[in-house]
């Protein structure tokens, strides 16, 4: 038993702020506890190549499962990059790891290869892990965890203070994490984030295993720890903040313009984008199309503090986009490669429009009852297509397989195919 179990072992689930609503009204009655200090202290940064094959050797000799986090410096650097990996085992304490120093940790993947790497939020570190060689076979994700079990608050600090009856110092979540040396506090903090993950895994599957819903986790994390590397986003321009505002496609070939040319500014000084010109100013480029740098500077966005150097750069990639032939400009709007927006249905198809609103209802309906997000149950989106163009036999097999082709997992086919089938013979 580990020291935060043994602290909180009177209860099999602490619940200040955070107990799944259908808990059986336990409570503890304690006051949670700072977790102020790491048990070992704060560990060195590992930053050169023989402490990193000495905290290998140390990890793989280790015993159960692996907490494993990153911190990145999103909104200060171009790219979700990761700055600190901070790891933590039984038989091995912990580890905080500098993977600008240490840029590749394959050999520590490797080591890891079979054993369960316990995340909070698993797909937003994963990636960045990726790609510095760190990829898990197994792992438990705990943010996930807590939605399929039904808490309302699902971050780090909310779940362990609800679960194991610790309060984690949250104020460097957001810093700036490519800083170098990284100041104590930080280190402290990043340290005590993987303190507990292990813990908190353990008192979550039993929860789950409680309500009937661990195989469900295990499918989820299987899934999660399968799938492969996202594709590239195409035409990411069109996710400018404000683009709802643009309509004519002249002025959507400036918003592309103006987007491109921040971002290769943007990789160039490894700096967030938002730094080098905002969305908000792209936007308003866009809409106005100033005829030269002059009227451009009257624009929010460009004012005094912008040099005459800057303006002329925004300004071309402005002119470019007034250049472009009318063949050459962006559409209005990215091809659907499914269903159209349900705001339509009722217009391109009443009885699709009627099945979908039976379906969310119903949906909704056994989320309630199973004490989870509806998104985590079944996503909208495969809702929306069984609805739009359901089976042409509708039965418990053809809209079980028709769950399945869309990526449902074999525990939502269970749960959701009788309220679908309902829904869509109604």
């Amino acid at each position: 038993m580990t020291d935060a179990q043994d602290t909180a072992a009177d209860v099999s689930l602490r619940t200040p702020g955070g107990a799944p609503p259908d808990d059986g009204g336990s409570s503890a009655a304690e006051a949670p506890i700072p977790l102020l200090e790491p048990r070992e202290g704060i560990p060195p940064v590992i930053a050169d190549e023989d402490a990193l094959a000495e905290m290998i050797a140390a990890f793989a000799a280790g015993s159960g499962p692996v907490a494993v986090d990153a911190e990145r410096a999103s909104g200060y650097r171009y790219g979700q990059r990761a700055y600190l990996v901070q790891l933590r085992r039984e038989g091995a304490g912990s580890a905080l790891i500098d993977p600008v120093a240490c840029p590749d940790l394959s050999g520590l993947g490797a080591a890891l290869s079979g054993v369960e790497w316990v995340l909070h939020a698993a797909t937003q570190d994963l990636p960045c892990l990726r790609e510095i060689g760190m990829v898990p076979t197994s792992l438990f994700d705990t943010e996930l965890a807590g939605r399929l079990a039904g808490f309302p608050r699902v971050g780090l600090g909310a779940m362990v203070e609800g679960v194991l009856g610790f309060v984690l110092e949250k104020g460097h979540s957001a810093v700036d994490w490519s800083t170098r040396p990284l100041p104590e506090p930080w280190l402290r903090y990043a340290a005590l984030d993987v303190e507990l993950l292990v813990d908190l895994r353990d008192a979550l599957e039993k929860e789950l295993d409680r309500q009937g819903k661990l195989e469900w986790a295990h499918q989820e994390f299987t899934a999660i720890a399968a799938a492969p590397p996202a594709e590239p986003r195409k035409d990411p321009w069109r996710r400018t903040s404000g683009m709802h505002k643009v309509r004519r496609r002249r002025q959507l070939a400036v918003v592309r313009e103006l987007w491109q040319t921040r971002d290769r500014i943007a990789q160039r000084r490894d700096v967030s984008p938002g730094k080098v010109l905002s969305d908000a100013a792209i936007v308003e480029a866009a809409l106005a199309l100033p005829a030269n740098a002059h009227a451009l500077a009257a624009l929010n966005g460009y004012g005094h503090r912008m040099g005459r150097r800057q303006l002329e750069q925004w300004q071309a990639a402005i002119d470019r986009a007034k250049a472009l032939a009318e063949q050459q400009l962006p559409a209005p709007g990215q091809p659907l490669t499914g269903p159209p927006p349900p705001r339509a249905w009722a217009d391109k198809d009443p009885a699709a429009a009627a099945r979908l609103s039976a379906a969310r209802a119903a949906v909704s309906a056994l989320a309630e009852r199973l004490n989870m997000p509806q998104e985590n149950l079944i996503t909208p989106d495969t809702v929306r297509r069984v609805c739009w163009e359901p089976p042409q036999v509708v039965d418990a097999e053809s809209v079980g397989n028709a769950l399945a082709g869309f990526g449902a997992r074999p525990w939502q086919v269970e749960q959701v195919t009788p309220v679908l089938v309902a829904a869509l013979s109604a």
